[in-house]
């Protein structure tokens, strides 16, 4: 699975530069005038470098050679002054720096969660949590480093090195050029380095993915986990992962370390050549001394902006791996794209039709030429055998997913021509395995109808049979419901799901399976909220125990996509057809048949 998603995300090799314009683009505009200022401290301490260099030549020359005490004093003050402003600059620089990348990272995971929320269902039948969780963390850091990189690159080393030679060559051209002959040699090592991390790096990330989605399984299933004492596994499964991830963060920890020796080969190469040359040119020519000392010292300052710029593009390349996943999810197509421009739908009555539905998971054919009607006001059941395409109906319906032809009606209008949003308003759904966001129980009902009044709330749970058991708890409705609604038992997950969709007043109802995972004594509280909630609306029902819909007014049985037979329960019954063949193995005497 995880080579599969490695081969998909990581399939621009290239195209460096492309993703830096793009995220400059993006990015740099709206904090132009922070950077402006983060640009003029990197100058201040750009000139303060060079100008510690360059006044090494007067403390040679006026100090030390001419012995000059007043000269002392004017010196000793320049450097004070020159180190001073050095730091403050460095200061504002860092953060100036910090404030826009904070900005940066709080911007695109905003602009990614509200691009996750408008992709389709169908991106998260085929993205695991690991993946997700990583984008979020990992690929907008990602952004801020390679912004940070190249900042700091533009400004901070290329202006600290523009000084720092301009120095140098002021005191000595010849010395200038045999300093800058290990630039070639560099770039050219470096540039092997780049391509070997540039695939450890997509490695890494397919392997920290995988530790997430470990850490969501072992907590999500953690009974099971223990039940079948499957820690052994779970441990070996998470060995791997980190031990892949550990190793890979050696690879390129090891990879960028070697521009270290490097450039201190190279340095070193350069700095005895100049001693040596440098040397000479003083004992034995006479040439200006402070001017050599001078030189040197602009020269060993340059050094580190030197070794960061070299290590440049081995630091980048590291970090656009998650920048291109950033954007890959940023450049999805959405579901709807469109929706928001199109007229509300108008439900009357709430008839609901399916006109010759044609449509599959991939390779996977679910419905195959289905119609149907769901009457007004009525309740319509959906039986069949798994996979006959009765959970897939109810998606179709919400519009989860788009299917390939044929029509799906609400009062005769064409759900595909109406905004999704007011399709899903006047839309509520309870399902077996109803889930509970780790908030409060009243929050948790008011996503029906978030403006809805404390009121309107209790009134929703007294007619869900919820607020007895509500009422019972210490904080009552700030009563938190857990992850998923861990805190609270299955019969009063369901009872705050139909609380939610009383709120919601929606006058389509879709109840799949609600009271399937129930025990008895439950089942009737939720059977007697879901009569209450049912009275008025078109209900569509997905039952896979019989008993259950028996009372519907059309019971509409599907197969492989297909409907084969539609009628009461009595009147189907007495077709003997598959709907009987479906009782016979269900109900136990012909009392419960009859």
């Amino acid at each position: 699975m995880f080579d599969a998603i490695s081969k998909k995300i990581f399939a621009d090799e290239d195209g460096a530069a492309s993703v830096i314009r793009r995220l400059l683009k993006e990015n740099f505009g709206q904090y132009r005038n922070q950077y402006i200022i983060a640009f003029g401290f990197m100058l201040i301490a750009a000139a303060a470098g060079a100008g510690s260099a360059a006044i090494m030549k007067n403390v040679i020359n006026e100090v030390f050679i001419d012995q000059n005490i007043t000269m002392v004093y004017v010196i000793s003050g320049a450097v004070f002054a020159i180190f001073f402003a050095k730091g403050a600059a460095t200061y504002g620089q860092t953060v100036v720096l910090s404030r826009i990348g904070n900005s940066i990272v709080a911007k695109l995971q905003r602009e990614m969660f509200e691009k996750v929320t408008r992709l389709g269902v169908r991106y998260f039948d085929h993205t695991t949590f690991g993946d997700l969780a990583t984008r979020f963390s990992h690929n907008t850091g990602a952004a801020r480093g390679v912004m940070d990189l190249v900042i700091l690159a533009a400004g901070r080393d290329v202006m600290s090195v523009l000084g720092l030679v301009t120095v140098m060559v002021w005191q000595n051209p010849l010395l200038s050029l045999i300093a800058l002959t290990i630039m070639p040699p560099a770039v050219y090592a470096v540039s092997k380095l780049v391509r070997r991390v540039k695939k450890i790096a997509k490695s890494q990330f397919v392997s920290q993915t995988m530790i997430l989605s470990l850490v969501k399984e072992m907590a999500l299933g953690i009974r099971v986990v223990k039940s079948f004492n499957y820690e052994t596994n779970m441990h070996s499964a998470m060995e791997s992962a980190v031990s892949d991830v550990e190793m890979q963060s050696n690879k390129i920890a090891k990879l960028t370390a070697r521009t270290s020796p490097l450039m201190e080969t190279l340095g070193g190469v350069a700095i005895a050549l100049i001693i040596l040359y440098g040397g000479y040119s003083v004992i034995a020519l006479g040439q200006d001394p402070g001017a050599f000392f001078a030189f040197i010292t602009a020269l060993l300052l340059a050094y580190e902006p030197i070794k960061r710029l070299a290590r440049l593009q081995v630091n980048l390349n590291t970090k656009l791996v998650g920048v291109r996943l950033m954007y890959e999810l940023l450049d999805m197509e959405e579901a709807h794209p469109d929706s928001a421009s199109k007229p509300k739908i108008n439900v009357k009555s709430g008839l609901v039709e399916f006109k010759d539905v044609e449509f599959d998971y991939g390779e996977t054919k679910a419905l195959n030429g289905l119609s149907f009607t769901a009457k007004a006001g009525e309740v319509t059941a959906l039986v069949g055998a798994s996979g006959a395409g009765k959970s897939t109906v109810f998606s179709l319906i919400e519009r989860f997913y788009e299917f390939n032809s044929g029509k799906i009606q609400i009062d005769g209008q064409d759900i595909r021509d109406v905004s999704t949003k007011s399709l899903r308003d006047n839309i509520a759904i309870v399902t077996q395995d109803t889930f509970l966001f780790d908030r409060t129980i009243k929050e948790n009902i008011l996503i029906g109808r978030p403006h809805a009044t404390d009121e309107e709330v209790v009134e929703a749970a007294k007619n869900a049979n919820a607020h007895e058991f509500i009422s019972k708890m210490d904080k009552g409705y700030d009563n938190k419901a857990g992850e998923g609604g861990a805190r609270l038992s299955g019969g009063q997950r369901q009872r705050l799901a139909i609380a939610r969709a009383m709120l919601s007043n929606a006058p389509i109802l879709l109840l799949d399976e609600a009271t399937s995972a129930l025990d008895a004594e439950s089942e009737n509280k939720v059977q007697a909220a879901l009569a209450r909630l049912m009275k008025g609306r078109t209900t569509l029902a997905i039952a896979h125990r019989l008993a259950t819909v028996r009372n519907a007014d059309t019971i509409h049985v599907l197969s492989h996509g297909k409907l084969l037979e539609s009628g009461t329960h009595n009147q189907l019954y007495e077709m003997d057809g598959y709907y009987r063949h479906l009782c016979e193995l269900q109900f136990t005497n012909s009392n419960e048949q009859s």
